[in-house]
């Protein structure tokens, strides 16, 4: 009866030494260390963010004399009313513009992503035809090309087919990435294919199967395709360097390069750049915090195959 008792204890205690977290498994002073370790890199991160935005409520001499500082002398809301148009001084600049342009960019491409990167992945994880392992091999051949040697091509096909300088210009070459094929195609292999085999005796087809089976099971591997997707079109630059030239056309990306390097008028102006670098950030910062569970889950879905 010792000996099982002896035995259940040690059990207990390896289930809750495995339970327990890293640092709590060493003397109380190694973890005040290891936390204050982890504060102090979370505040050296968090920094820039912060003084972006004081910075924002600064004017512009307080803004040139102190840039480090975390109080405003005078705080004042002059940049944020000069980028939506609010100004008194009638020196607005086009930050409404930018934003409808990134925001309709953004959400059609992430739908096109969703839907085309979904479907390529699919055929290309589960339906057998000629030449599909020649088909994967030039996906991952495009994601090892740099972006910046397609430039010049690229230009040029748009300008060929009448499409510079056009909205279906900057958000047709996008709709599809290879690191979306490759993504949904890795979680499509982890699907148990038991579970299509009884959706096609049950009389589904392959575009049925695909839609109302496999699809919903996906969708941490959609969420993390979502993010990644919005993401890279909102914070894309070159394609709409080269894919664009009116101003009617720019987008946040664009408008905040013209801007840093002076095409908006002179001066440092760093309240109002920082003021609308923050409210760039905001949309993708504000989606991945509430969509990073399934981000990460979505991003280790495809490490175990069933």
């Amino acid at each position: 009866m010792n000996a099982k008792a002896t035995a259940d204890a040690r059990a207990g205690a390896a289930t809750a030494a495995r339970g327990r977290p890293v640092l709590g498994r060493f003397p109380r002073p190694l973890r005040v260390l290891g936390y204050a370790l982890v504060v102090g890199v979370g505040l050296v991160y968090l920094l820039p963010f912060v003084l972006q935005l004081v910075n924002g409520f600064k004017t512009d001499p307080d803004a040139a004399a102190h840039p480090l500082g975390l109080v405003p002398t005078t705080p004042t809301t002059a940049a944020y009313q000069r980028l939506f148009g609010l100004s008194q001084a009638g020196d607005g600049v086009p930050f409404l513009r930018w934003l409808g342009n990134s925001t309709l960019v953004a959400v059609l491409v992430t739908a096109g992503r969703v839907l085309f990167n979904s479907m390529a992945g699919y055929a290309l994880a589960r339906l057998r035809f000629r030449g599909r392992s020649l088909l994967f091999a030039f996906v991952l051949a495009v994601m090892a090309v740099p972006p910046v040697v397609l430039l010049i091509p690229k230009f040029l096909v748009l300008n060929t087919f009448g499409l510079f300088d056009t909205y279906t210009g900057m958000i047709l070459p996008l709709m599809v990435d290879a690191a979306g094929v490759f993504i949904m195609k890795q979680f499509f292999e982890s699907v148990p294919r038991e579970v299509e085999e009884a959706a096609r005796v049950d009389g589904a087809g392959v575009i049925r199967t695909f839609w109302s089976v496999v699809l919903p099971m996906a969708r941490p591997a959609l969420i993390t395709l979502t993010i990644l997707a919005f993401q890279g079109s909102w914070n894309e630059f070159t394609h709409f360097l080269v894919a664009t030239q009116s101003g009617q056309y720019e987008t946040l990306t664009t408008g905040l390069a013209r801007f840093v390097s002076g095409g908006l008028g002179g001066g440092t102006q760093y309240p109002l750049k920082l003021a609308a670098a923050l409210l760039a950030t905001l949309p993708v910062a504000a989606l991945f915090f509430c969509f990073q569970r399934y981000f990460v889950q979505g991003a280790n879905s495809g490490a175990v195959k069933e």
